[in-house]
């Protein structure tokens, strides 16, 4: 069961010993499938538009005291982009500021393997959800530091699937 109320206020946000607003994010990713519904290695990432409608960006909220960076991390996917999966392991941690409120933050990033797409989630209303290319992707992402969470991601999957592909060579001449 999925909660389809968005949590809000920031009574219960996290701060660094900075003073600066903690946030965690995530790069939604799928593997495309071919007309025959077999898996491809083509990347899929889904890019949602801001409450206002105006940018597009990777699903991020704030990190509050109650859970987890990876809780988080899941929370906003479903929250704002309306899909569960796995969260795997953390991209990187960014300084940025915050054009909006002209402070600087830090944010996590983490990739969530995608199982599944919900029908109804909490900012269904206020926000548009695409499935893209790397390349659409980080074209038409505004946030250069989840550009740089993207680029970890795609150089992360592709190593792994040049290690896999190695050890079936291998296996092979066995």
């Amino acid at each position: 069961m999925v909660c389809l109320v968005a949590r809000t206020g920031r009574q219960f946000q996290r701060y660094d010993n900075l003073g600066r607003r903690q946030v965690v994010g995530c790069i939604p990713y799928r593997y495309k499938c071919s007309t025959d519904g077999t898996i491809t290695n083509d990347l899929e990432v889904l890019v949602i538009s801001s409450q206002k409608g105006q940018k597009m960006m990777f699903p991020k909220g704030g990190w509050e005291l109650d859970e987890s960076r990876e809780e988080a991390a899941l929370r906003e996917s479903i929250e704002e982009a309306g899909v569960l999966g796995n969260v795997e392991c953390e991209l990187g941690k960014w300084d940025f500021l915050s054009k909006r409120h002209g402070t600087f933050y830090e944010g996590f990033m983490f990739p969530l393997l995608v199982k599944q797409e919900l029908d109804f989630w909490p900012e269904q209303n206020v926000r548009q959800r695409a499935w893209m290319n790397v390349k659409e992707a980080r074209d038409v992402c505004q946030h250069w530091w989840m550009k740089e969470a993207l680029d970890i991601l795609v150089e992360r999957l592709s190593s792994l699937q040049q290690q896999k592909e190695q050890n079936i060579s291998i296996c092979s001449m066995i």
